[in-house]
């Protein structure tokens, strides 16, 4: 049983003309597995399809757990377990634990935020990347079609590819 994956790789050379591959491929019919690019490209993540990102809703939740934390721990330790009298305040003077609950909150949120990364993106030590080309990096703009996903044949994507100005077609096996 083969389990390697087999991807058609467009390389083009200019992001408007990318983008508009984008469209015009995805209008004749073949799925498209991902776009790289040197740069960000406004609006390429729609022209794919890609759903709106969770990416803040995650980091609201890490900013609410890091609140969470800091404050039930300044609480512990200022109210319960060592309470000391401070300039004549109460115990619970929240006020003064603003700025070290701020501070919690965006280091959680970070902390959090660096690790959500790392997960979403399959990116962990001994992790192979899947390259397409390293041009990618530099000044190229790479478009993949995972050929089992999709129906049509490898000449007819090739051809679809080349006539939307990609200016070299080829196969990659992972």
């Amino acid at each position: 049983m083969d389990s390697t994956e087999r991807y058609l790789v467009g390389v083009y050379d200019d992001d408007e003309e990318v983008l508009h591959a984008v469209t015009t491929v995805k209008n004749s019919g073949v799925k498209i597995e991902e776009v790289y690019t040197p740069f960000p490209i406004h609006g390429l993540d729609v022209a794919i399809g890609h759903p709106r990102t969770r990416i803040p809703i995650a980091a609201f939740m890490f900013g609410c757990l890091g609140l969470t934390c800091l404050f039930s721990l300044i609480n512990y330790t200022m109210v319960f377990d060592w309470p000391m009298i401070i300039g004549g305040k109460d115990f619970f003077a929240l006020p003064d634990w603003i700025p070290v609950s701020f501070e919690g909150t965006v280091l959680f949120t970070a902390f959090g935020m660096v690790g959500t990364f790392l997960v979403s993106n399959s990116l962990w030590p001994g992790k192979q990347p899947k390259t397409f080309d390293l041009r990618s990096t530099d000044d190229r703009f790479i478009l993949t079609v995972n050929m089992a996903k999709n129906k049509k044949s490898e000449s007819e994507i090739e051809s679809i590819l080349k006539a939307t100005g990609a200016i070299e077609v080829n196969v990659k096996q992972f």
